[in-house]
C-alpha cells in the first residue's frame, strides 16, 4: 500500500467519545482495496473495502489476524480520496474491529455524505449507538466455538434497524443450535433484513449447514464467503 499523505494525530477527546469531523482526524488503516463483496446482502457486487487496524477480540477462526496491528495512519480526507478514485457505489468499512477506533464514526458519516451505500462489519462487542443511521450494520454475533461469545453486547440488538443484518459464523452443530436459539430469542428475522449463517471455513461444510437450515426451515440466508472461493482469502480481496 502506498504511503499516505501526511496527517496530524487529532483524535477523539479525553472522554473517549467521537467528535464531529475535523480536518486532520486520522485512522490506522491496514488496507483499502476494490473487490467483489464476499458476503452479506450485497454479495458479488463490486465494493471498496476500508479495513481498519486493531481488534479487541481473538476469535479462534479469525481470518484477518494481519489486521490486528501495524497499518498506516490516514486522514479522513485521504481515505475519502482513495475511495473516490474507484468510483464505487458500495463501500464497506471493516477490520479487525472498525469501532475500536472512535474516528470510525465520522469516517462512516463522511462516506455516507459522499453518496455511497455504506456498510459496517462489526463483531458485536462494541456499541453501535453512534453509527450513522444511513449505514447498514452487519453485526456478527459470536458463537460458542468462536471463543468470544461472552463478549457479545446484546444491547446492540435493540439498535438494529430493518436495513441491518446479523451474522453467525457456524463451526459445529452446537453453534448452529445456539444461533437458532438467538434467532428466536431476539426475533432477529423480524428485526433485520437478513440473518446470515456462514460455515466456518475448514471446520464445517457449506452443504452440511445448508441441510440443517432446510431441515429446520429457518428464515436465514446461507453464505459461503465468495472471496474465499475465488481468491483463497488472500489480502486485498
Amino acid at each position: 500500500m502506498s504511503q499516505p499523505a501526511a496527517a496530524n494525530s487529532s483524535l477523539p477527546d479525553s472522554t473517549g467519545q467521537a467528535q464531529p469531523e475535523k480536518a486532520g482526524q486520522t485512522l490506522r488503516i491496514t488496507e483499502i482495496f476494490y473487490s467483489l463483496q464476499g458476503e452479506a446482502r450485497t454479495v458479488g457486487l463490486p465494493t471498496v473495502f476500508v479495513r481498519l487496524t486493531g481488534c479487541p477480540l481473538r476469535c479462534l477462526y479469525c481470518d484477518t489476524e494481519y489486521a490486528f496491528s501495524g497499518g498506516e495512519l490516514f486522514s479522513i480526507d485521504d481515505i475519502a480520496g482513495r475511495v473516490a478514485a474507484y468510483e464505487p457505489r458500495y463501500v464497506t468499512v471493516t477490520g479487525g474491529e472498525p469501532l475500536a477506533q472512535k474516528t470510525c464514526l465520522p469516517l462512516l458519516t463522511r462516506l455516507c455524505d459522499a453518496g455511497y451505500e455504506v456498510s459496517l462489519e462489526t463483531g458485536g462487542a462494541l456499541s453501535v449507538a453512534g453509527v450513522d443511521d444511513r449505514v447498514v450494520k452487519v453485526l456478527d454475533l459470536k458463537t460458542p466455538a468462536s471463543g468470544e461469545m461472552a463478549r457479545n453486547d446484546y444491547d446492540n440488538v435493540a439498535l438494529l434497524t430493518p436495513r441491518d443484518q446479523v451474522k453467525f459464523v457456524i463451526c459445529d452443530r452446537a453453534d448452529y443450535e445456539w444461533a437458532r436459539f438467538k434467532l428466536d430469542e431476539y426475533q432477529l428475522a423480524q428485526r433485520v433484513s437478513d440473518v446470515l449463517l456462514s460455515p466456518s471455513h475448514g471446520q464445517l461444510s457449506g452443504r452440511e449447514l445448508a441441510e440443517w437450515i432446510l431441515a429446520d426451515n429457518l428464515p436465514v440466508r446461507l453464505q459461503l464467503q465468495l472471496h474465499k472461493l475465488l481468491w483463497n482469502d488472500a489480502p486485498g480481496h
